[in-house]
């Protein structure tokens, strides 16, 4: 069989329900990396429209302009509502929900609603325990990549995000925006008891 004939479901491996709860998170992970990897070598084959300034390739037209809107900075979609603009359709559309406060996505286990997909994926591992991202240098495990790439900022010692008032810098970008209070005087979490007002949730 010529490789241009391959499918997915040629080269997938599948896992029953018992199987994958007994791989440990790096086993999940590197099958997660290796799927994906073999699903991006499958795709390319049958991706014509390229882009000219990255070596990111689409299988529609359409998704090769707005693509394209990542390099020049062009953002046509805007919110009626905000006046907030968008590189794409779709996330207008998800931008919408936080005005509109659908949330379409409804956890079966607990009830709790969430506006895009990803967020209700993340939450159910709060009902499974699955903590899929591994740090390669402590073994410490996540639930939520972001948490992860955090996470790694401190064995690197990066701190990427640097409030433009003082200079002072952050490993997380929630970090900066409670620093940035101290300049703006902002207090947003209210006691309800005693009406006193505070920086961050954690200390009211």
């Amino acid at each position: 069989m010529g490789l241009g004939q391959l499918t997915y479901d040629d080269v997938h491996i599948h896992f029953t329900q018992e199987e994958w709860a007994l791989l440990n998170p790096s086993q999940k992970c590197l099958y997660t990396d290796v799927m994906l990897e073999t699903y991006r070598n499958l795709t390319a084959i049958e991706k014509p429209y390229g882009c000219n300034q990255c070596d990111k390739a689409f299988t529609r037209n359409a998704q090769l302009k707005s693509h394209i809107r990542t390099h020049t900075g062009e953002k046509p979609y805007l919110c009626n509502q905000c006046g907030r603009a968008f590189s794409d359709a779709s996330t207008l559309r998800y931008h919408d929900r936080t005005h509109t406060g659908e949330k379409p996505y409804v956890c079966n286990q607990c009830g709790r609603a969430f506006s895009h997909v990803s967020n209700l994926q993340c939450h159910h591992r709060t009902h499974t325990g699955e903590k899929p991202y591994e740090c390669n240098q402590c073994g410490k495990a996540f639930a939520r990549n972001g948490h992860l790439k955090s996470h790694i900022r401190t064995h690197t010692g990066e701190k990427p995000y640097e409030c433009n008032q003082c200079g002072k810098a952050f490993v997380r970008n929630d970090q900066l925006k409670i620093h940035i209070r101290t300049h703006t005087g902002e207090k947003p979490y209210v006691c309800n008891q005693y009406g006193r007002a505070f920086l961050e949730a954690s200390t009211l």
